[in-house]
């Protein structure tokens, strides 16, 4: 350092020494053409210079590239280029787990159609949780979250469960019942889609709401519609099915099934080119309100008439799926 501090006062370009193997330069200054220093004094200058990087280097001495450099090119340093680091994973929380265990406690219970007594009231203690904690305390006020295709996972409203028994239609199976909002017309579409042996079908109504309250909306049923049935090429008929507690043998009807599938390809064509049959609503009382208690990206929790509550989970979410 005594070498550079000695050559402040004489005008002088500043030189970069750069050594073998090492990274940062060694700065000294070569005096210009007006300055009064010696040639002598200049390769002792050098000198004492290399003497110092060999001391530096382990005392090997070795060769070094001088170059010229600015003095604002003086102290910069080379950095290596940033590397993103991911982050790491969420740890869930508390909501989460409460919504994990809620949908878990759905399985073998057909939408809460064979729910046991002792399930029914865990189910009822999650949901409870679950509203405590609501995270939209005014869900009309957020019609974004509410917006779009909503898949019923569990409900306790017994007007439901005749149609999810098989004892009312035997053949036929509850694929999915849904409920499609659209919050910028207002609308609300409640769908049931259907299964069976020739065929598969839905029976869907449509319907207007009012918000009514943070959490509350009207909803006024406007027409019914019962989709076109779209006829299957192969049947599949059960081994047996329970009607009024008994069951029936469906062997000896399988023989028919070549035959049938024959006109069913035929037929299949000309029904299902055929328009939805609409209805409409014409009873002053075909309304209901809705209650909004807990709402979320993908879970939903709704009261209706009677204190019956409804578990819907948003299309597309890993709730379905896991």
């Amino acid at each position: 350092m005594s070498i550079v501090l000695q050559f402040n006062q004489f005008p002088c370009k500043t030189f970069a020494v750069v050594p073998q193997n090492q990274q940062s330069p060694l700065k000294f200054c070569l005096p210009s053409q007006n300055s009064y220093l010696s040639r002598a004094h200049l390769k002792n200058t050098v000198k004492r210079s290399n003497n110092w990087a060999q001391i530096s280097t382990g005392g090997a001495r070795r060769g070094f590239p001088v170059r010229a450099v600015d003095d604002d090119e003086w102290g910069t340093e080379k950095r290596e280029p940033a590397v993103a680091v991911a982050d790491p994973p969420q740890e869930p929380t508390e909501i989460d787990k409460l919504k994990r265990t809620l949908v878990d406690s759905f399985y073998g219970t057909d939408r809460g159609l064979r729910a046991s007594s002792e399930t029914r009231a865990e189910i009822v203690e999650l949901i409870t949780q679950l509203e405590v904690k609501n995270p939209t305390p005014a869900p009309t006020e957020a019609l974004s979250l509410l917006n779009g295709k909503w898949i019923l996972a569990y409900t306790s409203f017994a007007g439901l469960f005749p149609l999810l028994s098989r004892g009312t239609l035997p053949l036929v199976k509850v694929e999915e019942i849904s409920q499609t909002i659209d919050s910028e017309k207002f609308t609300v579409e409640n769908s049931v889609q259907f299964s069976g042996p020739l065929a598969t079908t839905s029976i869907s109504t449509n319907a207007k709401f009012e918000v009514r309250s943070p959490k509350r909306v009207q909803i006024k049923f406007v027409e019914g519609i019962i989709g076109t049935p779209q006829l299957t090429d192969s049947i599949e008929l059960p081994e047996n099915v329970e009607v009024l507690g008994q069951k029936i043998d469906l062997t000896p009807f399988k023989g028919l099934i070549t035959s049938l599938q024959d006109t069913a390809s035929s037929v299949a064509k000309t029904i299902s080119s055929q328009p939805p049959l609409k209805f409409s609503f014409s009873n002053t009382n075909a309304e209901s309100w809705l209650l909004t208690t807990y709402l979320d990206d993908d879970l939903r929790i709704s009261r209706g008439d009677g204190g019956s509550v409804f578990v819907l989970i948003k299309e597309g979410s890993s709730l379905l799926t896991t």
